[in-house]
């Protein structure tokens, strides 16, 4: 039964839907909150000490905050150490730039003071095509993007970001957008008040349209994820 360690950066994140998948897979999971303190567990060879793979969560954070968030630092390095292995490894959101920054790109703003928000068009490649197909609207919520790391393989593309998902080695995977997003997170995250300064940006859809849009494109991002799951597991 393969152990996942579940790296969270804020103390109410909820691993939702990947956590749900993970379980109906007979997975065993357990959250670090590694922002609040909680140790990183220790690589030991090219595994995790304890554990088969890592899933690491978004955050309210910037990956490139290593002095306001010093965290961030040793995270950095942790990731770093698992993707030199080809451990199994999935980087959502903030997780993936992390593993970008690891692996020596850049994460950054949008040039023209761009977020993304929302349900918003993504693009696979041919890559990412024959891998999992990708859906082809999923859930964001981001103001900073990466440059492709070097020896990265490109999955997806985006409207607003360009790189949206990427493959390094045979187990280690980094996207974008938030498959673990579920309706109560959707309404956490819509209620959130420093969340309402984003709704005045004619980029970022309304939070009426956000929950519109759910029931519409969460059934193939279910899918997608099983998928993908079902592949990176059978890696281990």
């Amino acid at each position: 039964m393969p152990r996942i360690v579940l790296v969270t950066h804020s103390e109410r994140a909820n691993p939702g839907r990947v956590r749900e998948a993970l379980h109906a897979r007979g997975c065993e999971t357990e959250v670090c909150h590694v922002a609040g303190g909680a140790a990183l567990p220790a690589m030991n060879g090219s595994r995790l000490q304890g554990y088969d793979g890592a899933v690491v969560f978004g955050g309210p954070m910037s990956a490139c905050d290593l002095d306001e968030h010093p965290f961030l630092r040793a995270e950095t390095a942790w990731i770093g150490a698992q993707l030199a292995a080809d451990a199994p490894l999935l980087g959502i959101c903030l997780g993936a730039q992390i593993m970008a920054r690891a692996l020596g790109a850049r994460v950054f703003p949008h040039p023209d003071g761009l977020c993304e928000v929302g349900y918003q068009p993504l693009y696979p490649t041919a890559a990412g095509c024959s891998h999992s197909p990708f859906p082809l609207h999923v859930y964001h919520w981001h103001r900073e993007g990466f440059d492709l790391p070097p020896g990265a393989v490109l999955l997806a593309r985006g409207r607003i970001f360009e790189n949206q998902a990427f493959r390094h080695g045979a187990r280690a995977f980094g996207v974008q957008f938030h498959p673990e997003m579920m309706p109560a997170t959707l309404e956490r995250w819509l209620g959130n008040e420093k969340a309402q300064r984003y709704f005045t940006r004619p980029e970022v859809p309304s939070a009426d349209r956000q929950r519109a849009d759910a029931p519409r494109y969460d059934p193939a991002v279910q899918r997608w994820l099983d998928r993908f799951l079902d592949r990176w597991l059978a890696s281990f």
